[in-house]
């Protein structure tokens, strides 16, 4: 079976979520091969999940102060800052019997693309149920992934972040905690629990790297899928454009309730 494999570069918020659903739209009418898409974030960017408020969630003032973009997702989750990292998003037909039909062992199957590219750079990573995929740094185990998955229109959607480092300082200047007097607990907590694959290594590993191994990675995992470097139809761009304009960069979206 072929995917397309698409490395979209930077792009705004809005921009790679249009993609996203842009991409899922035209797969579940035949109009486009599966896909397995890498990309990153410019200006760096806070995504929540569907079901949050953004209001809630995000401190709006410090991201305007920062220059520090925001969008809704249609996947679930938390709040997310992406930074230092590498995104990917993959797009398979629920009926291709690639994944397990269950959520959580299909969020295994796929993550296993992740530890197995990860393997290249000489790190053993695990899949740590919901959804997450951790490292042994120091001896405790630190998060430097986190995904999230949407089924519609008989497409599977999941896409999700690898950190490449991680400022938990800015994080929380941007995110809104219940308690403020717990602040500084909770950034001394999560620093505790998350790491990057820079400090995992002791070295800056940068995008085109990461890429790479992650590339290797999903083919070994999915042997039976056959990667094609391909792009964007146009008739993708310009769904991508609509909805960018009219749900993802449009504040009844982004701050729906």
């Amino acid at each position: 079976m072929k995917f397309r494999l698409l490395a979209t570069g930077f792009k705004s918020a809005a921009d790679n979520m249009a993609i996203d659903e842009a991409v899922l739209i035209h797969i579940s009418r035949g109009e486009s091969l599966p896909s397995l898409r890498f990309y990153g974030w410019m200006p760096n960017a806070i995504s929540i999940g569907y079901f949050q408020s953004l209001e809630e969630e995000v401190d709006l003032a410090a991201c305007r102060e920062l220059g520090v973009d925001y969008v809704r997702r249609i996947t679930g989750g938390g709040a997310v800052l992406h930074e230092h990292e590498i995104t990917y998003s993959i797009h398979i037909p629920e009926s291709a019997g690639l994944v397990p039909a269950g959520i959580l062992e299909s969020y295994g199957k796929i993550c296993g693309g992740i530890l197995k590219g990860l393997a290249h750079l000489g790190l053993s990573a695990k899949f740590v149920p919901l959804n997450d995929i951790v490292l042994e740094v120091n001896g405790g185990l630190k998060k430097i992934s986190g995904n999230a998955q949407t089924r519609k229109q008989g497409i599977i959607l999941q896409h999700g972040t690898i950190l490449l480092k991680v400022d938990v300082n800015k994080m929380f200047s941007l995110l809104k905690v219940p308690n403020e007097k717990l602040k500084g607990k909770l950034i001394e907590d999560v620093k505790q629990r998350v790491s990057s694959l820079s400090a995992a290594l002791n070295r800056e590993v940068k995008f085109d790297e990461a890429l790479g191994v992650l590339q290797k990675g999903f083919s070994e995992e999915f042997p039976n899928i056959e990667f094609v470097p391909g792009e964007l139809l146009e008739s993708e761009k310009t769904l991508a454009e609509e909805l960018k304009k009219e749900k993802y960069g449009a504040e009844a979206w982004n701050k729906k309730r």
